[in-house]
């Protein structure tokens, strides 16, 4: 455990058991290498985060980068989520650009510049591939957030990532026919597809996470003003659906109908969000608001 700009670094099992086979093998510059590149990719991460005031709590140090934990609770916004994922791939690149300035006044030794800019390429072009916990798994989420409403966000994301998960998996043990298996990939690999399973059985958890800081983005929402998003629904809808369908980067009003297609009421999803989460009647028709 690392403690570094008031931020926790604790390392991933997984990047334990990678650091115990480089000293077994002797890769000892390799191993440290590595190690800095992913606390500098994590490092833009925290900064970036910070600049937009989210509370970052630790950052679990794996082989391929990191997950930052934050509290957030959801109510961020999906730019400034797409923002702190791509800070991590940057400093990646900027990185590169310096080696490659570095090598050409041939200060640093030609082979380890050679495999620092490999490594750093092998990183952020990993990390950029759209399975979640990874940055691009993020920015897909993100940029997904725009289109449909946040509850079916997570359920199309998490699908994706675990059905990638399942090929980087299966393609890594195809490859043991050929070369061999890789085992950095294949911990890697198992790992992305463990967490994705978690992260699907949790999916309803995520989601209370959201609306917990749904009333405070709203709020920003509706400070700075613009089109509200109509929900229009029936009566015996229940609350929870309703839920389902708002969006990240809209505030709603529901449009309660009858069968007839007249207008019963007009509710703000700020009336939707005090009864399921204060009053706690998350299965309750939406009619049971104005009756």
């Amino acid at each position: 455990m690392i403690k570094c700009f008031g931020v926790v670094y604790r390392f991933h099992p997984l990047f334990v058991i990678m650091m115990a086979l480089s000293v077994v093998t002797g890769f000892y510059v390799e191993l440290l290498t590595c190690f800095g590149i992913v606390v500098i990719h994590e490092l833009g991460h925290v900064v970036a985060a910070r600049y937009y005031g989210w509370e970052v709590i630790e950052v679990q140090l794996l082989p391929f980068g990191g997950v930052a934990v934050v509290e957030e609770h959801g109510s961020v916004t999906a730019w400034e989520e797409i923002v702190v994922a791509l800070a991590g791939p940057l400093q990646n690149a900027l990185m590169i650009i310096a080696a490659l300035l570095m090598k050409s006044t041939s200060i640093w030794n030609d082979g380890w510049v050679d495999y620092f800019v490999q490594a750093n390429v092998w990183i952020a072009l990993f990390n950029l591939i759209p399975i979640l916990p990874l940055d691009g798994g993020k920015v897909l989420q993100a940029i997904v957030s725009y289109r449909i409403s946040y509850f079916y966000t997570l359920k199309i994301t998490i699908w994706i990532s675990l059905f990638m998960s399942g090929v980087l998996l299966s393609a890594t043990i195809y490859n043991y026919s050929s070369s061999g298996i890789n085992l950095n990939l294949l911990a890697i690999a198992i790992f992305l597809l463990t967490t994705n399973w978690y992260s699907y059985r949790n999916l309803n958890y995520k989601f209370i996470r959201f609306l917990i800081g749904r009333s405070s983005r709203a709020d920003q929402l509706l400070s700075q003003g613009g089109l509200a998003q109509p929900i229009v629904v029936l009566g015996d809808l229940s609350i929870t659906n309703i839920t389902k369908m708002f969006r990240r980067e809209k505030y709603h009003l529901i449009y309660v109908i009858n069968e007839n297609g007249s207008i019963q009421a007009v509710l703000p999803e700020h009336r939707v969000l005090h009864n399921i989460l204060i009053e706690r009647r998350p299965i309750s028709a939406v009619s049971e608001l104005f009756m």
